[in-house]
């Protein structure tokens, strides 16, 4: 397993996360002008969140989810040590020492060279 140490603090938006699983009916609207890699998504409850585009069979409008995907993100403070599971258009899913897991972006991290006290 990787770790990371945070170098800029990240705080979670404060809309409720959204959770999409394949075969899911969506809406996509607009590109996010900071991520371009994510699309606006708007579930049948009206619901909405950030998802990557690559994970629908559309770019724009009605489009079907074609994978798992949970738009919880992770809140964390500078010089906290995370361990990084898996990475997905610049953002990795990581744990805190805490337990709690969520997306947060790979620009706030550096590589640990050391996993003393690892999650």
């Amino acid at each position: 397993m990787a770790y990371a140490r945070v170098v800029s603090a990240h705080r979670a938006p404060q809309r409720p996360p959204i959770r999409i699983a394949p075969g899911d009916a969506v809406t996509l609207g607009e590109r996010d002008t900071d991520w371009p890699q994510f699309v606006w998504t708007t579930r049948a409850d009206g619901l909405g969140g950030w998802v990557p585009a690559a994970l629908f069979d559309a770019a724009r409008g009605p489009a079907t989810a074609l994978q798992v995907y949970d738009t919880r993100e992770l809140d964390a403070d500078a010089g906290e040590l995370l361990a990084l599971q898996h990475e997905l258009a610049d953002w990795w899913w990581a744990r805190n020492a805490r337990g709690d897991s969520g997306w947060i972006p790979a620009r706030v991290l550096a590589p640990a060279t050391d996993a003393g006290a690892a999650p």
